[in-house]
């Protein structure tokens, strides 16, 4: 959807049919520019850029956005474009309810629409807070502009009591060490102020780390980007240097579905399988590649799984690092540039004609942090995909970020129907909970939840945490946040919401979770199965309106991206007549 050839054979730019008309409608749009305070000099004939900004003062990740569409902007001037700022929905991973993923597909519309009907040439994507960036990406490969994304950075590590912590992960932890009595209130304030210690998303290789790093290996960030801490000065230079690069892809023509290609999502899924990356990625790349054209699924990243080592020593799959660690260590193309016969090195990014010139000059400075293949974090992936009776259409699991005793695991079904009744009651001692037993979600999936928040890790009884005891198999058709660890059987498709078979468990029954199998097995008969099956009924309509019931009616699973039908089928859309 970028310019056309002019009558001169010269580029015209899209936002010529705005501006450049002998017509009322370009007499107005002119007028109005004017009223907005610009010279005829300052926009006529040079690439518009959007720059879409997800700053807002309740999203922590993205409060230092406003400074960076500054620096943006500074670019976008100095290469002889119009920058134009558009606000947008922000969507907070920590404050907004049900789940920003209830919204996901909304951002992803709004981008869609703002860049489709206004005077743009190209855009510039500001975002990084977890759904943040395929949200953006999603909306921008349905447009199909040249693009390109900034990403929001991680925050600094936090500290308490000569202690480093990760956000989110130390979160699960030491909350579970209040609930087991081993800290109290003081050092739960103590912690309230040091793990989180500045602007930027979650600094462990959790959702937000992970899909920055996706977007980086599509290309379509600049060389290194994802990684750069929020609050170090490079990244402002790296927001500068991003508004410099995209008037030269908007001169060039360069659209997004040049880069989003089949061989380019194939990279993504091994990247953030390297990486030990969250496995919201599954979810998010799916649907990030409907929106390209591209057929992802989940076989794509069982496949990939089982050759990918996972050479990234940052929490919580690895053991000991951060993403400030990871950055100096050489980023993500020092990674890339460990397991170059595993990518498509002969592909274009924003920044270079190729991914084999764009890894060139990378290195990596710290063993520890990015493995050599040769003393890998593991030998596979670090998200498997299972099937069975109980998920016909798959469900994941984040097994290097387990207890391995797990991997292979039989034991009694502990049901609970929503996730208030399991806060509820997940302590109390009369329902004999025990370390062996396996823990059920459902009512948390797409539909259900609505929006499939993250509760699929379960907290483990008060009364086993007293014990010791740190992980159990827990399962459900809810997500879990990319922060988070255990034995966490999450995403089961068809969720229960719409009749799939965690609908029909009962407490008591027997679980069969083979990882190495890639096994998820009720051990219930069949006919007992279709006898629970023809006594289902299906959960009264939640929203009687409004954008939650368009949701309702349109979600998909979480196997095939979670997006709304109508937007992810093919399909052209007309560019809107300016005139």
């Amino acid at each position: 959807m970028g310019g056309v050839n002019g009558p001169d054979g010269t580029r015209e730019l899209r936002s010529h049919q705005w501006y450049g008309t002998d017509g009322l409608r370009s007499f107005s749009h002119r007028a109005r520019t004017r009223q907005l305070g610009y010279l005829p000099e300052e926009h006529l004939g040079k690439p518009v850029v959007a720059i879409l900004n997800t700053w807002s003062d309740i999203n922590p990740c993205h409060v230092h956005l406003r400074e960076r569409a500054q620096a943006v902007k500074r670019g976008v001037w100095q290469a002889g474009g119009f920058p134009l700022e558009f606000p947008v929905s922000t969507l907070s991973e920590t404050f907004q309810k049900p789940t920003p993923m209830l919204y996901r597909n909304l951002l992803s519309m709004e981008t869609e629409e703002l860049l489709r009907s206004y005077p743009v040439d190209g855009a510039v994507l500001l975002g990084g807070c977890d759904k943040s960036t395929p949200a953006l990406l999603m909306g921008a490969a349905s447009v199909d502009l040249p693009t390109v994304f900034v990403p929001a950075g991680p925050m600094l590590p936090g500290h308490w009591r000569g202690q480093v912590l990760g956000s989110g992960t130390d979160m699960w932890k030491y909350w579970d060490e209040r609930r087991a009595g081993l800290i109290g209130d003081c050092e739960i304030a103590e912690l309230e102020s040091g793990l989180a210690r500045s602007p930027g998303h979650c600094m462990t290789m959790g959702t937000a780390s992970t899909l920055t790093a996706a977007a980086e290996a599509l290309g379509v960030t600049l060389p290194g980007a994802s990684s750069i801490p929020a609050v170090d000065s490079a990244h402002d230079r790296m927001a500068a240097a991003s508004g410099l690069r995209i008037v030269e892809l908007v001169r060039q023509g360069r659209t997004l579905s040049r880069l989003l290609t089949p061989e380019a999502f194939q990279d993504a899924v091994t990247t953030v399988l390297g990486l030990g990356g969250s496995t919201n990625a599954v979810i998010h790349l799916i649907a990030m590649a409907a929106r390209a054209g591209v057929r992802l699924t989940l076989d794509d990243f069982d496949r990939a799984a089982r050759r990918v080592p996972v050479l990234a020593n940052v929490r919580p799959g690895g053991s000991t690092y951060l993403m400030e660690d990871f950055h100096f260590a050489g980023g993500l193309p020092g990674f890339l540039s460990r397991i170059p016969d595993l990518l498509h090195l002969d592909r274009p990014t924003v920044a270079h004609a190729t991914l084999r010139e764009q890894l060139a000059p990378a290195r990596v400075h710290d063993d520890d942090v990015i493995r050599i293949r040769e003393n890998p974090v593991a030998d596979e992936g670090g998200v498997a995909v299972l099937r069975g009776n109980l998920c016909p259409d798959g469900a994941v699991v984040k097994h290097i970020a387990a207890d391995p005793r797990l991997l292979k695991h039989t034991g009694p079904a502990v049901v609970f129907d929503d996730y208030r009744t399991m806060q509820a009651t997940i302590d109390d001692p009369s329902l004999g909970i025990t370390a062996d037993h396996v823990l059920v979600l459902r009512g948390s999936g797409p539909r259900g939840g609505p929006g499939m928040p993250e509760y699929g890790m379960l907290p483990i009884p008060r009364q086993l945490l007293k014990q010791g005891v740190r992980d159990m198999v827990r399962i459900s058709d809810a997500r879990m946040s990319g922060t988070s660890y255990g034995m966490c059987v999450l995403h089961i498709a068809p969720e229960s919401h719409v009749g799939g078979p965690l609908a029909l468990v009962r407490t008591g029954d027997t679980i069969t979770l083979d990882v190495a199998a890639r096994s998820l097995r009720l051990d219930v008969p069949e006919e007992e199965l279709a006898r629970r099956r023809a006594r289902w009924t299906p959960p009264p309509v939640r929203y009687e309106r409004g954008y939650g019931a368009l949701y309702a009616e349109h979600i998909t699973q979480a196997d095939t991206g979670c997006d709304f039908d109508f937007l992810a089928r093919p399909g052209a859309v007309p560019d809107p007549y300016a005139g």
